[in-house]
C-alpha cells in the first residue's frame, strides 16, 4: 500500500487502513471519481478490490459474503448512481440479517446544494434499510467511522451499514496523530437461562414437538449447539434459509427444509404438533403468518431482536437471546441434570409417524422427479442438480421465481453455508454474484447456480466477470421462455397471461456466453441433464447450461402469488 512521507495522512488513506486492520480480504465495487481517494491505498494492499459489471452485483457480492462467512462483507461504490444501483442489494441484506458495510463516496460537503455531478440526498434515501447510517464529515475521525460500521453491521441481529465519505473528507490531510484508531467488536451473545428452563418444562409436557432453526441458528455459530440440543431432547427439527445445514439433512433427527410446500413431512407436523420451537427465524408467510401451526400449538419464539417476537403469532414463551448461547444453556441444565435419557426417547412415536409422513409427502412428487417428459419438468431439473452436487463441500444457488421454488422444494443440504438464494426479500438477480462470491471463497468446491431465464438477464455480464477472473462456475438456466411465476399466477388470477412482461421467448443464452469466452450446452432431453453437468465441471471453465423446461408447470409459488391480496375485476 501507498504510503505518504512526514505525519500527515489523507482521510481516504485512514478508511484503507482500517479496512485492512478489520482483516477485509474483499471488496465488492465499480469505481468511480468519489472513491477513488480510497482506491488509490488500497492498490497493491492486502485488500482484493473485486470489480463487478454493475452496483448491484457488487452488493449481492458482498451479501453472499457475508451469508457464508457470518462476517461482514464490504460493497464500496461512487456516488449518486452508483449508490441507487446497489439499493436493491442492500435491502435483500436488511431482510436477510446479513452483516454487510456498504461505504459510499459522495459530493464534498463544499458542493453540497449547488448542483455538483452526482449530487443526491444519500443517507435519507437507505436510512429505512438499514440498521444505521453514518456520514463522517471529518478526516480524523474516519477510522473510528469504519469501526463504528463494522461493529454495528455484526452486532445483535446482523444487517447492513451505511457508511459515507464526502470527496473532501478523503482528500483532507490530517496530522496523523490527531487521527482516532479504535478497533472494537462486542460480544453479545447473550443467553436468558431462566427462558432455557421454561422451555424444557414445556418441552417435558408435550407429546409432539418441533424446532424450526432458521437464519439465527447459522449467525450465531449454533450448529454444534443445536445438534447436541436436538439429540439430547429426541426432538425433530426441520431448518430454514440461511439456516439450512445447521443440522444436516441427513441426521435422523432432522426432517429437511422447513417450507409447507416443500414435499416431506413439514405441512403434517405443522398440522399436529403441540410445540413450535422457532429459533432464530421470522414467523412469516414461509408459514402462512403462523396460521399453518396447530391453531391449539403452543409456541416458543427465540429471537436477538425483541421486535420480532409475536410477529403474525401469540407466542406462549418469548425469549430473547442469542440462538447458539440459549441452546448452550439448555444442553447444560439436561447434562448437568441428567434429562437426556429421560427425554430423547419421549418422541420417539412422534418420530415414526414423520417419517411415514415424509415417505408420504414425497410420494407424490415422485413422478415430478423422475419424469421423462419433454419440455423437461422443472422439478427433474432440480432433482438432477441435486443429485449431482452429491459433495458435501458443493455450493449451489438459485435465483427466479418458479425457479427457487423448485429448488426449495428439491435441494437437501448437509453442510450449512453451502446453499444461497434470495429468501424472504425475494430478490431477483442475486444468482450469478452469489455464484462468484461462493467461487472466490471456496475455490476447491463445485459451484452451481439454478437460474431462471428471466432473472439471468439482470446481471448478465457477471459471466463475463467470472470468465475474466477464472471463476468457472456452472450455471444451469431453467429456460421456460419467460417470467413463468408471474404467467402462471396472472392465468390463475384473470384467466390469462398478459404477454407484456411474461413472454421472452427463447434465447441462446448458452451461444451468448460462448461469444464472450466461456462454454455453452443446450439441452432438450432430460436424459441429457447429467452428461452436460459432468462435461461443464470437466471443463474446467465457466459454462452455461440452457435446459428448455416446460412453459406450462405452475408452481406452489405461482399459486400463492395469484392469491396476494384480494382482486377485483
Amino acid at each position: 500500500m501507498s504510503s505518504d512521507s512526514g505525519s500527515s495522512v489523507s482521510g481516504g488513506q485512514l478508511v484503507a487502513e482500517a479496512l485492512l486492520e478489520k482483516n477485509v480480504e474483499y471488496i465488492f465495487t465499480l469505481s468511480g471519481g468519489h472513491i477513488t481517494p480510497i482506491y488509490q491505498f488500497l492498490e497493491n494492499s492486502g485488500i482484493t478490490l473485486f470489480d463487478t459489471r454493475h452496483e448491484q452485483a457488487a452488493a449481492f457480492m458482498a451479501e453472499a459474503w457475508g451469508k457464508m462467512t457470518r462476517t461482514p462483507g464490504v460493497a464500496m461504490v461512487t456516488a449518486g448512481p452508483g449508490f441507487t444501483n446497489c439499493l436493491t442489494g442492500i435491502a435483500s441484506s436488511f431482510f436477510s440479517n446479513t452483516p454487510l458495510v456498504l461505504i459510499a463516496g459522495c459530493v464534498g460537503l463544499d458542493n453540497k446544494e449547488r448542483l455538483d455531478l452526482q449530487d443526491m440526498p444519500q443517507e435519507a434515501v437507505i436510512s429505512p434499510m438499514v440498521k444505521k447510517t453514518l456520514v463522517c464529515h471529518k478526516p480524523e475521525r474516519v477510522w473510528e467511522y469504519v469501526d463504528m460500521a463494522f461493529r454495528t453491521a455484526a452486532a445483535g441481529r446482523p444487517g447492513p451499514v451505511y457508511l459515507e465519505f464526502p470527496v473532501d473528507v478523503l482528500n483532507a490531510r490530517v496530522d496523523r496523530s490527531a487521527a482516532r484508531t479504535p478497533d472494537t467488536m462486542p460480544d453479545s451473545r447473550t443467553a436468558d437461562r431462566e427462558g432455557a428452563r421454561a422451555m424444557l418444562d414445556m418441552i417435558n409436557r408435550a407429546e409432539k414437538p418441533v424446532v424450526i432453526a432458521g437464519s439465527g441458528a447459522w449467525q450465531s455459530g449454533a450448529e454444534e449447539a443445536l445438534t447436541a440440543f436436538i439429540v439430547n431432547t429426541g426432538m425433530p427439527v426441520f431448518t430454514s434459509l440461511t439456516g439450512r445445514g445447521t443440522v444436516a439433512d441427513d441426521h435422523p433427527l432432522c426432517f429437511e427444509g422447513a417450507l409447507a410446500i416443500r414435499p416431506g413431512a413439514a405441512f403434517a407436523a405443522y398440522l399436529e404438533t403441540d410445540l413450535v420451537i422457532v429459533l432464530g427465524t421470522r414467523i412469516s408467510l414461509f408459514y402462512m403468518f403462523g396460521e399453518v401451526f396447530n391453531p391449539d400449538a403452543k409456541i416458543v419464539q427465540v429471537d436477538i431482536k425483541e421486535e420480532e417476537i409475536g410477529r403474525n403469532r401469540q407466542v406462549d414463551l418469548p425469549v430473547v437471546s442469542d440462538v447458539k448461547a440459549y441452546l448452550a444453556a439448555c444442553n447444560r441444565i439436561i447434562e448437568r441434570e441428567g434429562l437426556s435419557g429421560d427425554m430423547k426417547n419421549r418422541f420417539s412415536g412422534w418420530i415414526e409417524k414423520l417419517r411415514a409422513a415424509d415417505k408420504d409427502g414425497k410420494e407424490p412428487a415422485e413422478k415430478d422427479w423422475t419424469s421423462d417428459h419433454a419440455p423437461i419438468h422443472p422439478m427433474r431439473l432440480a432433482r438432477e442438480v441435486d443429485v449431482f452436487m452429491d459433495r458435501r463441500e458443493d455450493i449451489v444457488v438459485a435465483d427466479g421465481g418458479d425457479t427457487t421454488t423448485w429448488m426449495g422444494m428439491t435441494r437437501r443440504i448437509n453442510t450449512p453455508g453451502r446453499y444461497l438464494d434470495y429468501g424472504i426479500y425475494g430478490s431477483l438477480a442475486v444468482g450469478l454474484p452469489y455464484a462468484n462470491a461462493a467461487k472466490l471463497k471456496y475455490p476447491e468446491s463445485r459451484v452451481l447456480l439454478v437460474s431462471g431465464d428471466g432473472s439471468i438477464g439482470f446481471n448478465f455480464m457477471e459471466f463475463e466477470n467470472a470468465i475474466r477472473k477464472n471463476l468457472p462456475v456452472v450455471v444451469v438456466i431453467a429456460n421456460d421462455l419467460g417470467w413463468g411465476m408471474i404467467r402462471h399466477s396472472q392465468e390463475i388470477r384473470i384467466g390469462h397471461a398478459i404477454s407484456a412482461g411474461t413472454w421472452i421467448g427463447r434465447v441462446d443464452y448458452h451461444k451468448m456466453v460462448e461469444a464472450i469466452g466461456g462454454k455453452g450446452f443446450f439441452v432438450e432431453d432430460p436424459a441429457e441433464i447429467r452428461p452436460a453437468l459432468e462435461a461443464a465441471f470437466a471443463s474446467g471453465k465457466v459454462c452455461c447450461i440452457n435446459v428448455m423446461t416446460d412453459p406450462t408447470t405452475v408452481s406452489p409459488g405461482s399459486m400463492a402469488l395469484a392469491n396476494v391480496g384480494a382482486y377485483k375485476a
